[in-house]
Parts: structure tokens; C-alpha cells; sequence
């Protein structure tokens, strides 16, 4: 099967950037770029259709597969021991030993939550809009954040001064 026009370009542009995302969702980078081949090998039969915003169908599509693989299999996954595929060259001890910390606390949430507090923190997306890409309600996002937030600060005390509450207003 031939790729319709404009899927490859958009795999090249924004292949690093879902695979970061989805890292973040799965805890391992393996399990991550499977989870982006599943996504995008269903876009692609959908492509024509969703070619005008491509980027909110495969985002949405990458959090409900995580869940739905995750729903599927029940099991628990090895902790992934490689660093976040991030591209930098200059590490600082402590910000790594802080990456490996967050990344072990947020293997251990559940997936829901796992997909909140990215799409909330690491994508800075508002509250309305994390329902909206995750298909539930604005009361459920809050919930899920407060919940994923204080389980972080029971996994990686630590991590404190990372882990803080969202702002009152919305963004």
C-alpha cells in the first residue's frame, strides 16, 4: 500500500514528537515507538479524512491505544532504565537523577493518570482541552490530576518542588 500524499511528511516532521509523548505515556521507549507504529498505521487508512489536523486525531488516538493496550494486557511492565529521548548533549547529574525519578513515579500511575499529567504539564494543555482529547469530563481531568499528583508525592517525595499543584485558574 502506497502512503497518501502529506503522511510521510507529517511522520517525518512530527515523528520525534509523538514518540516523546508517547515515552512519556508508557515509561518505555520500545513499548512508545510500538504504541506510535500502531497509531499512525491506523492513520494512515484514515489519512484522507483527518488530513486538515492530523496532530489532535493521532495525539487522541496515542492516549486511548496506551489505555486500551493497557486495559488489554493488565500486566506490570519491567521499568524502562534508558533516559528520555530528549536529544540533549550536556546532562546535569541532578536533572537527570530528577528525569529518572519522575519517569520510575509515572510508570507506576495509571494510565489515565499518566495521560492527564501530560497532557496538563508536559503539553501545558488546559483542563478543557485535555477532556476534549481524552474523550471524558472537565470534573474528571481535575480529579485525575489531583489524584496522579498526590500519588506522585507518595512515590517520589523527592520531587517535591516538582510536583505542585495547578494553578487555580485556568491557562
Amino acid at each position: 500500500m502506497k502512503a497518501p500524499p502529506g503522511f510521510a511528511e507529517y511522520v517525518t516532521a512530527r515523528g520525534p514528537a509523538l514518540v516523546r509523548t508517547a515515552y512519556l505515556l508508557t515509561g518505555d521507549h520500545h513499548a512508545a515507538e510500538d504504541l506510535v507504529q500502531i497509531v499512525l498505521a491506523k492513520a494512515v487508512l484514515r489519512w484522507r479524512s483527518i488530513e486538515g489536523s492530523p496532530d489532535a486525531y493521532v495525539r487522541r488516538a496515542l492516549y486511548h491505544q496506551n489505555v486500551s493496550t493497557w486495559r488489554r494486557f493488565r500486566r506490570s511492565r519491567e521499568e524502562a532504565r534508558a533516559e528520555l529521548p530528549d536529544g540533549a548533549a550536556v546532562y546535569d547529574a541532578d536533572a537527570v537523577e530528577r528525569r529518572v525519578l519522575l519517569r520510575d513515579a509515572l510508570v507506576r500511575l495509571a494510565p489515565q493518570q499518566r495521560a492527564v499529567l501530560v497532557l496538563r504539564f508536559y503539553e501545558d494543555r488546559t483542563e478543557a482541552e485535555t477532556a476534549a482529547l481524552l474523550g471524558i469530563r472537565v470534573g474528571t481531568v481535575k480529579s485525575q490530576t489531583r489524584r496522579a499528583l498526590t500519588r506522585l508525592r507518595a512515590l517520589a517525595p523527592e520531587l517535591a518542588e516538582l510536583v505542585t499543584t495547578a494553578p487555580k485558574e485556568q491557562r
